[in-house]
């Protein structure tokens, strides 16, 4: 049988591997971008503006993707562009937590390193909320507001878009 993408099983498998690399690219960078607890204003509003600024890009393509998502078959259409947005999105805002963390000590209990900050994002996009980290702090609880708002319409529709396009390619073709 073949598939509507009309690609090989070993395509395909390249493809998700291929992806999954990308993803832990994206991790590795996470990890290596400099981020200091102090250091000029200039800097900390360079970060916000990175911030605001890289969001507002990946909400742009998720509703470019979503829009040609429409109008095009879902099956032929990448999943690359959607999980790696969703990928991006998850790695910002991480970066803003730990951010906070550094230069404002007390916003967030439980949160000192990095993998607690990617943790956090994590489990705030899955509204597990263990308890275990938590904003505390204003600041913390403005940052988590956009956060959530940002998981709940932009991740949200980016998994939505990589649902539709597995499901799609999932069926079996005519013939």
């Amino acid at each position: 049988m073949a598939f509507v993408s009309g690609r090989s099983p070993s395509r395909r498998r390249w493809e998700y591997a291929s992806l999954a690399g990308e993803v832990l690219l994206i991790g590795a960078l996470y990890y290596l971008v400099p981020l200091e607890g102090t250091g000029p204003a200039w800097q900390l509003w360079l970060r916000w503006t990175g911030l605001v600024l890289g969001l507002g890009l990946i909400s742009l393509l998720v509703v470019r993707a979503a829009r040609l998502q429409a109008s095009e078959d879902p099956a032929a259409l990448p999943l690359r562009p959607p999980v790696l947005l969703a990928a991006c999105g998850i790695a910002l805002f991480a970066l803003a937590d730990h951010g906070v963390a550094l230069t404002r000590p007390g916003e967030f209990s439980g949160l000192e390193t990095r993998t607690d900050a990617l943790y956090f994002a994590l489990s705030t996009l899955a509204t597990i909320g263990f308890g275990d980290v938590h904003a505390q702090g204003q600041w913390a609880r403005a940052l988590l507001i956009v956060q959530m708002l940002f998981n709940a319409g932009v991740i949200a529709a980016a998994v939505r878009l990589v649902a539709v396009r597995l499901q799609a390619r999932g069926r079996p073709g005519d013939g």
